[in-house]
C-alpha cells in the first residue's frame, strides 16, 4: 500500500510540476512554443509549481535526496507523456527506451529493499 501511495504522489507531483512549467511556457510571449497568453497563465503555473513542492513532502520516505532523485525518473517519463497529450509530440523509440530506463532507475532508488 505504501508503494501505491508513493507512486500516486509521484504522479500528482509530476502533474503539478510539468503542468505548471507548461502554463508558464504558454504564458510568456515569444518563448519557443509559448503563446504569450499572459499573466494569468504564468500565475497559474507558479501556483502549480508551488503545489508540486508541497506534494513532494507527502512521500512516505523521509530522505529528501532520495525522493528528489527518484522523482527525476517520473519527471522524464511524465514530460514525454505531457508533450504527447498537450502538444502532439510523438516520441521515437529512443525517447520511450530512455523514459523506461529512467522509470526503472526510479524504482530501484525508491523501492529497492534496504534491509532496515
Amino acid at each position: 500500500m505504501l508503494i501505491a501511495r508513493s507512486v500516486a504522489l509521484f504522479v500528482l507531483a509530476a502533474l503539478f510540476e510539468i503542468g505548471g512549467a507548461w502554463l508558464v511556457w504558454q504564458g510568456v510571449p515569444g518563448s519557443d512554443g509559448g503563446g504569450g497568453r499572459g499573466w494569468i497563465w504564468i500565475g497559474s503555473g507558479v501556483i502549480a509549481l508551488g503545489l508540486y513542492g508541497f506534494v513532494a513532502t507527502l512521500q512516505p520516505e523521509g530522505e529528501f535526496g532520495r525522493i528528489l532523485a527518484a522523482y527525476g525518473g517520473v519527471f522524464v517519463a511524465g514530460s514525454i507523456a505531457w508533450g504527447m497529450v498537450a502538444d502532439g509530440y510523438r516520441p521515437d523509440r529512443w525517447d520511450v527506451i530512455g523514459a523506461l530506463i529512467c522509470l526503472a532507475g526510479m524504482a530501484v532508488i525508491m523501492y529497492a529493499p534496504r534491509g532496515r
